[in-house]
């Protein structure tokens, strides 16, 4: 579609939003969001007819890319057929994508609890592991993200929890792998690794083991900075969880539905969870949905004793109508297939291509289209391009590069002093070239701030 200007109804658009909406993670009064008038595929326009290439898939979620003629369809359809329904009932739309989920899921995740959202799923497979268990106590990764609910923000391990962590959650933080910035004095993977491994375990043996109902990670950590974790580390961690008898959850709000190149990134460490959350790219941010993937042992928990948890919109037949309409588009398209292709042979390499380039950039890592670039000022001493959680003036230099890819028409994800590379999986070659080459010039803005 070619962008129409309409400047006069952008304004429109903007001042309604100033006037009436409270924005998520924002100080009101300092915000200045783009009124965008439409989007499709890999890219949204605003009111004056400027288009963007998105390289954040909105908020990791649109995987399959906006507005899909089939996807749209499909809630179309199931809109004029039945538009909502309570979830006790059996409803086609949420059997099916239940059991298009199941198929894909690692193991014996074979049981779908559905939720409006990743956060949720969250909240909901803590509960579960508490339950199971009958332990208050669960483990979490600092460099994490898991969710803004009460539970899920004191799991996260960045600062966005800090004004919420009142202390009493019942979580426990720990280092997590991450040789480029190690906690471990590790000069190689397998060093990392097995300190990272030693590290849990020890926070258990301190904590308790019988008090620990739950390890809670992402499989890999995504607006962290897309840490892949080094070979054999989540492998040791579900020994571990054996071993004391702890739920292993795996978050795969982010990485999972083809973002890595597989179906879930789980399946790149050949290591199956007890539960396992997801979200977003499930019907691509479409109608919101969440769930909780459950393997059979902590299903049989439930068999005859009811689970106390629940919500109105659980399955909603519009966001499930999405899921398995979704879910068929990137089986019939290949789109976790295109992820992987693409993320060996044009990212990885423009993105190695750039960090020799250029010198803000400390590090390249990622796997399919999952990628990020950590910006240092110094890549000897690895200082960051900005301070931790910096603001105002002291994070003017993330500031410049974000207002750089704009104005070369790249929409960036931006994250502390990571930015990442995200794009929807069914993007073009062609596409995904003209957004390496925005990255390339707004990259020459960051080097600026080096030393």
């Amino acid at each position: 579609m070619t962008p129409q200007p309409n400047p006069q109804a952008g304004a429109a658009v903007k001042a309604a939003d100033r006037a009436h909406v409270f924005h998520s993670w924002s100080a009101q009064e300092l915000i200045d969001p783009l009124a965008v008038a439409g989007a499709e595929g890999s890219y949204f326009w605003d009111y004056d007819g400027r288009r963007y290439l998105d390289f954040t898939s909105g908020l990791v979620y649109t995987n399959i890319g906006y507005q899909h003629p089939k996807v749209v369809a499909a809630i179309q359809e199931q809109s004029a057929t039945m538009t909502t329904f309570a979830p006790a009932f059996a409803i086609e739309a949420r059997s099916e994508a239940a059991r298009l989920i199941a198929e894909r899921t690692p193991g014996d995740l074979d049981k779908i609890f559905f939720t409006n959202g990743g956060a949720d799923a969250v909240e909901h497979a803590v509960r579960m592991a508490r339950l199971h268990t009958g332990r208050p106590k669960v483990l979490a990764a600092y460099r994490s993200y898991h969710g803004g609910t009460q539970q899920a923000i004191n799991l996260t391990g960045d600062p966005r929890r800090w004004a919420s962590d009142s202390a009493s959650a019942g979580v426990v933080h720990f280092w997590a792998p991450f040789l480029y910035r190690s906690r471990f004095y590790a000069e190689t993977e397998e060093q990392e690794c097995a300190r990272a491994l030693e590290h849990l375990e020890t926070t258990i043996a301190f904590e308790g083991p019988g008090t620990v109902a739950a390890i809670v990670l992402e499989t890999i950590p995504g607006t962290a900075g897309i840490m892949v974790p080094p070979p054999g580390y989540l492998a040791g961690v579900r020994e571990i969880c054996d071993r004391y008898g702890i739920v292993f959850v795996l978050d795969e709000v982010m990485a999972g539905f083809g973002r890595t190149g597989e179906w879930f990134a789980a399946d790149l460490f050949d290591v199956v969870p007890d539960l396992m959350t997801f979200a977003k790219g499930v019907n691509s941010g479409y109608v919101p949905l969440g769930g909780v993937a459950i393997s059979g042992a902590i299903a049989d928990t439930f068999g005859k004793r009811p689970y106390p948890g629940g919500l109105t919109y659980s399955g909603h037949p519009l966001a499930c109508a999405a899921a398995v309409a979704t879910i068929n588009v990137m089986a019939e398209e290949g789109v976790a297939e295109n992820a992987k292709h693409l993320g060996t042979t044009v990212v990885e390499p423009a993105l190695r291509a750039l960090a020799e380039r250029h010198p803000s950039v400390g590090e390249v890592r990622g796997v399919g289209m999952f990628w990020a670039l950590d910006l240092v000022k110094n890549r000897e001493t690895r200082e960051p391009l900005v301070p931790y959680n910096a603001a105002g003036a002291d994070n003017a230099a993330m500031a410049a590069f974000g207002a750089a890819a704009k104005k070369q028409g790249l929409w960036p994800f931006i994250n502390m002093n990571r930015t990442h590379v995200v794009p929807p999986l069914n993007v073009s070659e062609a596409e995904l070239k003209e957004g390496l080459t925005a990255l390339d010039t707004a990259l020459s803005v960051a080097d600026e701030y080096t030393e």
